[in-house]
């Protein structure tokens, strides 16, 4: 990861994709592709927006960088990884996408701005 000054969206892919009960259970990497594919086709007001995978769902999106938009593979727990980017990124202006009160609460030292699931999923039309 890499020092960054600008806005940045991190997304808890997990707690984003469970927020709604459209059948992502019976296919975890498509719901991560899909969801994915929103946020690239987005026009969001942020210059980096870093995607957490954890689990099955990491079948479904490569891990790497395109542009301004980043997929982070959690090898354990996928709360852990975001946390960890949210330290590296905190003098930056950070946005956490999820609705998940531990993790809220794990973040909170590094002033990040919180977005709920369903308002990630109006912003991009997932």
């Amino acid at each position: 990861m890499t020092v960054h000054d600008g806005s940045v969206l991190v997304v808890d892919a997990a707690n984003v994709i469970g927020s709604r009960p459209d059948g992502w259970w019976k296919d975890r990497p498509g719901a991560a592709a899909r969801l994915c594919r929103a946020l690239t086709n987005a026009d969001l007001p942020y210059e980096l927006v870093v995607v957490v995978l954890e689990g099955r769902a990491r079948a479904g999106v490569p891990e790497g960088e395109r542009g301004a938009f980043r997929v982070v593979h959690a090898s354990g727990s996928g709360d852990d990884l975001v946390v960890q980017i949210c330290e590296e990124y905190a003098g930056a202006e950070v946005t956490l996408a999820t609705a998940d009160r531990g993790l809220i609460a794990r973040v909170q030292p590094f002033g990040v701005d919180l977005m709920g699931p369903r308002t990630l999923r109006d912003l991009v039309g997932a």
